[in-house]
């Protein structure tokens, strides 16, 4: 039996996945899935102080009071900084990472090097402006392929802004999460935002899932994003 630790993108929190924890529960494994400082049921922790290193934090201490060493870690689009970053300072406590069209980021490499320069440059304009210097707003859900009403609807109310710091924070990797097994999970109907991550990803020698649904798979496609996972996790 694994322990699940499912970890948001911007925006959400961890109520995010209770499509997908479901199924992973009735497949034998605990699940956890947190909210990030600063976002959804947190947002009253939001500050400009709130970066990547607070978000990794964030997740250490929840490894920790687990004190388990069969994590899978799966992160969610910017969670894959985080994931990246907490697994090298828990190596041991990690059986595998999960990137789901996630950031798969390198030492000195912060989320917005890494996105494509049009999507970077649109986030740094929105951020300056009715982000008032430090937040991100909320992108139109259908930019991110959630094309369905009643995902729209169980969405929208839900999600809040996102501190900007946490794209300009760059990553500080030892190393010592060199030989943690990682996965890449790419989700291709929609702008394909991570299309060169899942490439650095296949470089690396990851395996590789593809997902025919959008970016949201946790909301779009729970049960297909299940069963990639319950795979991945062997």
């Amino acid at each position: 039996m694994s322990a699940f630790v499912l970890v948001h993108g911007a925006w959400h929190g961890g109520w995010c996945w209770d499509r997908v924890a479901p199924h992973l529960r009735a497949a034998g494994h605990d699940v956890h899935a947190p909210t990030l400082t600063g976002l959804s049921e947190r947002a009253h922790l939001l500050s400009p102080q709130v970066g990547l290193d607070t978000h990794v934090e964030d997740v250490v201490r929840l490894l920790d009071v687990l004190a388990s060493r069969d994590v899978v870690l799966v992160g969610h689009s910017y969670a894959g900084q985080v994931i990246t970053a907490v697994a090298d300072r828990r190596p041991a406590a990690v059986a595998r990472l999960v990137y789901l069209d996630a950031f798969a980021g390198e030492d000195g490499e912060a989320a917005r090097d890494l996105l494509p320069e049009t999507v970077a440059r649109h986030w740094a304009e929105a951020a300056a402006g009715p982000g008032f210097g430090w937040l991100v707003p909320v992108r139109k859900l259908s930019v991110l392929g959630v094309t369905e009403q009643a995902d729209v609807d169980w969405l929208t109310p839900r999600l809040t802004p996102h501190p900007w710091r946490t794209y300009t924070d760059p990553l500080r990797l030892t190393g010592a999460a060199a030989g943690v097994p990682a996965a890449f999970v790419e989700c291709v109907a929609w702008m394909r935002v991570f299309r060169e991550q899942a490439g650095r990803a296949r470089e690396r020698g990851w395996p590789v899932r593809e997902l025919d649904t959008g970016h949201e798979a946790m909301v779009t496609a729970p049960k297909a994003l299940a069963d990639v996972l319950l795979e991945l996790a062997g």
